[in-house]
């Protein structure tokens, strides 16, 4: 009887000595507050790089720095993008693909026309204040105000709500962007 229990063990502390050899890595996809705010400034100081770019070098290097924001930053690999941006309207409200993210941000593109590149305005400064963050997994949520800073040093102020994914790789990718001018009456 106890040779058989011991035999019983051993396939047992094998099968598990097998089992942790195969088992696949633990990934945590969580993100952090920590990371939600860092994607904040990130974008921030991204359109203050692209209105930079612009006065630097014109058109072609402010697309160049456009669209390196929007592959570092939005999530068109992980599908359509929900973007809302602060001065569109009509039938080009809502913008799901990249073209029409690039052409907000830089302008110059004739299937966008009213499009004058929202980057362009020569931003010197910018802050955020959220009102709320969601957090649930590998998915994130803000809303608050976002607080732009033009070279005469006067401050827009937009309502903002992004959405967060983190991607396979670990980066956060801006899944929605929504944006638009408060309310007055």
């Amino acid at each position: 009887m106890m040779n058989k229990k011991l035999v019983m063990v051993s396939i047992a502390l094998s099968v598990l000595a097998s089992s942790a050899v195969m088992a696949a890595p633990v990934v945590n996809n969580n993100i952090t507050e920590a990371e939600v705010k860092a994607a904040q400034q990130a974008w921030g100081q991204a359109l203050i790089d692209i209105s930079a770019a612009y006065n630097a070098g014109g058109q072609a290097q402010a697309e160049k720095v456009a669209r390196q924001v929007l592959d570092a930053a939005y999530g068109y690999n992980l599908g359509a993008v929900l973007f809302k941006p602060t001065l569109a309207n009509g039938n080009q409200t809502f913008r799901t693909n990249y073209d029409g993210a690039l052409s907000y941000f830089i302008g110059n593109n004739a299937e966008y026309a009213n499009d004058s590149g929202f980057a362009l305005k020569g931003w010197q400064g910018y802050d955020f204040s959220n009102a709320s963050v969601y957090i649930n997994g590998d998915l994130a949520l803000t809303m608050g105000h976002v607080m732009l800073t033009d070279k005469g040093g006067n401050v827009t102020t937009v309502d903002k709500t992004w959405g967060f994914k983190k991607d396979e790789q670990g980066a956060l990718r801006i899944v929605l962007h929504h944006s638009s001018l408060p309310y007055s009456q």
